[in-house]
């Protein structure tokens, strides 16, 4: 079914990467980079169903040219750490045609980033394996007027009193402020973008006659206590539908049994709430305190058991007197707090495991990557060893080894900070202790659930003492009446 998955992320200089790049390996073409001399060849690359270049009213139109846009993008950027290029990735709904999802994702991309000035370049990906998703490249610098590039921001002078501009004589300069020309990086257009993509899916997927819809917000947002699964990934995906159990797959499964339990106890706690509230509005009621000690001092004066023995057995009330002794409730009200403490911790828990979660998928992937990059660290060697005309056989013979090397090698780099070799032994023990905190985490959850069924089974005591307590009553009352 649809889904919802909207990723914003930056492509930038300063971390290694590369417009040019980005572009011909989402499109699946052979570049060259004219800014350091590197030719990205991805023309070997499968699953790609779709590409364009979308360009605003002022741009200049040989910029439909894939290469020519992205190559004029590296040579506009001067700085060693400019930000390239804005890629957005979208899921695209499962229950759409390949001609409805091109549709949409360009309506969305025109209205949403074209018409604000942006050029987008557009590569809808799928490999028949049920993830459909496009990648929109989008530029970072506005177009003036006659076609030239503009500038991302712009300098804005203090003036005194006088109107006069103020000089700063530790900087030697005029005191100014960096003012951005457009709003494409203010934090409140991400939410914006991520609604619209929604409304946009919704909207194709209603008129196409589909019951399934999408939506942006967290669940939290949503109200819905649950904890969102990781991201499996295109080779996690496949490997688990060929019933392959995976890392990932692994943690999905334990958050789909977590969230199962959650949702079990959302309605046991409803259904606690519901009472208390009916308990707390009868004033004639005795308290919970006085109830307990009636039956227990009952039972010890008379010697015998009552005929509601499950309920008013000995034991059982004992320990319903040592709960609430414990924690020291005296009335319903009393219990109510307890009760709304233990949804409190419960949505503590479930906020903290959602960063765990986040970083152990990151974790997993630099650990997989480092991987891939370690065991064709060997064929790639063989690669670089051949000669030039014995390469490109090389190559194709070994063509997924090789490609997996590159694209780890790529992936490494990306993220060593600084580094100067893979800090793997870093990401395992932080992965460890990671899975260490998340397993407390869970154990946490599971010691609520635990108490929470106390509660519960206090609840339902009560409820039966007080109700036979009711019927025994009735006759007297009765009598006293006929008197």
């Amino acid at each position: 079914m649809a889904i919802y998955h909207m990723s914003i992320k930056i492509t930038s200089r300063g971390k290694g990467k590369s417009a040019v790049a980005a572009a011909a390996y989402r499109a699946g073409e052979r570049i060259t980079n004219e800014y350091d001399g590197v030719t990205h060849d991805y023309t070997r690359k499968s699953g790609i169903v779709h590409t364009a270049i979308l360009l605003p009213d002022n741009a200049p139109p040989e910029y439909k040219d894939r290469a020519v846009l992205w190559n004029v993008v590296e040579k506009i950027e001067k700085a060693k750490n400019s930000q390239l290029a804005r890629e957005i990735e979208l899921a695209l709904p499962v229950e759409l045609t390949k001609e409805q999802n091109i549709f949409l994702v360009h309506e969305y991309v025109k209205r949403h980033f074209v018409n604000h000035g942006m050029c987008a370049d557009i590569a809808i990906h799928n490999t028949g394996g049920g993830n459909p998703h496009a990648h929109v490249l989008l530029t970072m610098r506005p177009f003036n007027e006659d076609r030239t590039w503009g500038d991302k921001q712009k300098k804005v002078y203090h003036f005194d009193e006088q109107g006069s501009k103020i000089y700063d004589p530790i900087k030697r300069q005029y005191k100014c402020s960096k003012v951005q020309t457009t709003d494409w990086n203010e934090q409140t257009k991400a939410e914006e973008w991520r609604g619209a993509w929604a409304d946009y899916v919704n909207g194709v997927l209603e008129h196409n006659g589909h019951a399934a819809r999408i939506d942006h917000r967290s669940y939290a947002r949503q109200g819905i206590d649950q904890i969102p699964t990781i991201h499996l990934g295109a080779a996690a995906s496949q490997m688990e539908k060929r019933g392959i159990r995976t890392e990932r797959g692994d943690i999905n499964r334990d958050i789909e049994v977590s969230n199962q339990q959650l949702r079990q106890l959302k309605v046991r706690l409803s259904k606690l709430q519901t009472w208390l509230k009916e308990e707390m509005q009868s004033t004639a009621e005795p308290t919970l305190a006085d109830i307990i000690s009636n039956i227990l001092n009952r039972q010890k004066q008379t010697g015998q058991p009552s005929r509601y023995g499950s309920i008013y057995n000995l034991k059982a009330a004992a320990d319903m007197l040592n709960f609430l002794t414990s924690n020291k409730i005296t009335d319903m009200a009393g219990l109510d707090k307890k009760l709304q403490d233990m949804i409190g911790e419960r949505l503590k828990i479930g906020d903290e495991l959602k960063p765990i979660d986040r970083r152990l998928k990151v974790l997993d992937e630099h650990i997989r990557q480092a991987g891939l990059y370690r065991e064709f660290a060997s064929i790639n060697k063989l690669y670089k060893q051949q000669k030039p005309k014995q390469q490109a056989d090389f190559y194709e013979t070994h063509r997924r080894e090789l490609t997996l090397y590159e694209a780890a090698e790529r992936y490494i780099k990306a993220h060593l900070n600084g580094r100067d070799k893979i800090p793997l032994p870093t990401w395992k023990s932080e992965r460890e202790r990671l899975t260490v905190e998340r397993g407390k985490l869970n154990q946490q959850y599971q010691n609520l659930k635990t108490e929470t069924a106390k509660v519960e089974r206090i609840r339902s005591n009560v409820y039966d003492i007080m109700s036979a307590e009711r019927r025994r009553e009735q006759p007297r009352r009765a009598q006293d009446i006929g008197r």
